[in-house]
């Protein structure tokens, strides 16, 4: 095993199916958590000023529209619909747009975890891509399936993660420029952290 950190110089992002249908049934965890850890990957990519890619999966039937915060925060996001293809990796308009970021280290979240997210990321990994699955941006129906998706992609060499780890490890050092707008991520989305800086601005005060 070998270790290459994130970069904003390295990585790509893709949001796999976060419809609004799709995401009614999310239970591995509460969907308020999930709507915030998609917000802050998503302000994360827009931080570090990472490529992304977004598509859906039928979004014209009962699996709903993008949730609207992507397009929102990504707006120059290649917003990929695809008409029946469950592997977005099937459709070669999603392959071509993820080959275009030129990036060869693919940050991967959707729903569900063990369809839209594993499915992309084990065709990933046979691409030669390195893959890291962001597990709290994601969702599936139980803990159960999450636990079976999340170890059948490690065993493929898949990295699973969190944003928080991901924001982490692109920012590196607080002393880099995008300090200011990674902590205010970090304190709009992780309640603990922001707690901890009102509490050293009080201090200041």
């Amino acid at each position: 095993m070998s270790y290459e950190q994130l970069t904003a110089d390295n990585a790509a992002v893709l949001f796999i199916d976060h419809q609004t249908g799709l995401s009614t049934g999310i239970q591995d965890q509460s969907v308020p958590e999930y709507t915030i850890a998609v917000t802050a990957l998503a302000k994360i990519a827009k931080v570090f000023k990472l490529p992304s890619v977004i598509t859906t999966s039928a979004a014209d039937g009962p699996n709903g529209p993008i949730l609207p915060i992507l397009p929102e925060l990504l707006p120059d996001a290649p917003l990929i619909h695809r008409p029946g293809e469950i592997n977005a990796w099937d459709n070669a308009d999603f392959v071509a747009a993820v080959k275009k970021t030129g990036r060869k280290k693919m940050i991967v979240a959707g729903v569900s975890t063990e369809v839209c997210v594993a499915f992309v990321a084990l065709s990933l990994i046979e691409e030669g891509f390195d893959v890291y699955a962001v597990i709290d941006a994601s969702g599936t129906w139980n803990k159960l399936v999450q636990e079976v998706a999340v170890a059948r992609m490690v065993q493929a060499g898949v990295k699973p993660m969190t944003w928080v780890a991901v924001g982490a490890e692109l920012q590196a050092d607080w002393r880099n420029p995008t300090e200011a707008e990674f902590g205010r991520v970090m304190g709009e989305h992780l309640p603990f952290y922001g707690c901890l800086i009102d509490s050293f601005l009080a201090q200041k005060a």
